[in-house]
């Protein structure tokens, strides 16, 4: 099995699982939703929430009066289950895109992106090209002066997430994937509390494209 696919099976087995159990299952957005604010993005900016699984994010972007958000995962498990979420608590008919972010297909068609949200995908390329295949992307993708919001383990921070391997970084880690093309605007420590009461030491931080 390819491990595009291995990876697909993994995840859609984990997402079968009721929200509340999943280890990174986060009730409130908060710190997400503080980088999203200091962005100062138009309502109608196009927001693509990367691995967003079965998040709240989306409800809270859209309680904030955002209207064009994009979700990915390479669950279509999750994904379906988010999509019926949203459409029966906001009636709102959110777009989704099942595909891989280190081998795109479907992502690497959009354009003019104004917001990156990745929370706790990153983590998971050990491989360098898989890396570079995530900066690839943004870098393809989104639009003059857009935003980067990557929520990843810090150095300090979990080994392991769902039975995988990860990598761990730190702010200057990602300066140094995104490049010269993006200056950081915010970045902090925040420790994650997981549903089964695990601390996570998470680093935050918000780049823009220059």
């Amino acid at each position: 099995m390819a491990n595009s696919e291995y990876l697909k099976s993994h995840w859609d087995k984990a997402y079968n699982k009721e929200d509340n159990q999943l280890g990174w299952f986060e009730e409130k957005p908060t710190q997400t939703m503080q980088l999203v604010e200091a962005c100062q993005l138009k309502k109608d900016a196009t927001i693509l929430n990367l691995g967003a699984g079965t998040t709240n994010l989306i409800e809270s972007l859209l309680d904030a009066g955002y209207t064009k958000l994009i979700a990915n995962d390479l669950s279509e498990v999750a994904l379906q289950k988010l999509q019926s979420r949203i459409k029966e608590s906001h009636n709102y008919d959110l777009k989704t895109i099942a595909d891989d972010i280190t081998n795109p297909s479907d992502l690497q068609n959009l354009q003019n992106i104004d917001l990156w949200i990745d929370r706790a995908v990153l983590h998971f390329f050990l491989k360098e090209e898989e890396q570079r295949a995530y900066f690839n992307l943004i870098n393809n993708i989104l639009a003059k002066k857009a935003f980067v919001l990557i929520a990843v383990f810090a150095l300090d921070g979990a080994e392991k997430c769902c039975g995988l391997d990860l990598k761990r970084y730190n702010v200057e880690m990602l300066q140094e994937k995104l490049g010269e093309g993006f200056k950081l605007v915010n970045t902090f420590n925040y420790t994650f509390i997981n549903p089964f009461g695990g601390e996570r030491p998470y680093v935050y931080s918000l780049f823009q494209k220059i």
